[in-house]
């Protein structure tokens, strides 16, 4: 008896796994089609206890896209509870501190973020945004060399690092990183 009650709680659990997995992959398919009431309702279907740090990153997205910062700021930070290496919750929770003029909030996660996605041009290039705007242009230039680095397309990281170096007097190296910015201007 003690055995069938066993097996019973483990296909049980099992099975909640597996609609837990498959609430996930829907909530994410919605939520790549911009239906993100669809994608609210089914990852609130999902336990917390069962939710990942991906369901927890997607509540985020869709409450800060209602405006809700707050409570999209909770998620971003369940989903770190959950997966200390989801480097998008730190990302997020970092454009968060951005908006809020909270840039040295916005620089420690932007750090967490880029320790784990090393490779990420767009978080360097944030990063060294809220830089600049500390005033710690040395810094800023870094990030932007390393978000050139891996992605040398990108007309702004090129035209912030044209500002960066004027504003470190370096008017040469200013000149190029502008030419740079108009040639992929030109070429759009």
């Amino acid at each position: 008896m003690k055995k069938i009650a066993a097996i019973t709680l483990l296909l049980t659990m099992t099975a909640c796994c597996f609609a837990s997995e498959d609430l996930s992959k829907q909530a994410t398919a919605f939520y790549s089609d911009n239906n993100y009431q669809k994608t609210m309702d089914l990852i609130l279907q999902i336990p917390e206890d069962k939710r990942t740090a991906q369901d927890w990153l997607l509540l985020g997205n869709v409450l800060e896209d209602k405006g809700e910062i707050d409570n999209a700021v909770f998620m971003y930070q369940k989903a770190i509870v959950v997966d200390s290496k989801c480097y998008k919750a730190y990302y997020n929770l970092a454009n968060n501190y951005v908006n809020n003029s909270q840039y040295n909030m916005a620089i420690a996660n932007y750090k967490k973020a880029a320790s784990i996605n090393k490779e990420n041009p767009y978080i360097f290039y944030n990063m060294a945004c809220a830089y600049i705007k500390t005033g710690e242009l040395k810094k800023a230039k870094t990030n932007l060399n390393k978000a050139i680095m891996y992605k040398s397309d990108v007309p702004e990281f090129h035209y912030n690092l044209a500002y960066v170096y004027k504003k470190l007097n370096k008017p040469k190296l200013a000149q190029t990183y502008l030419e740079n910015f108009n040639k992929l201007m030109s070429s759009q």
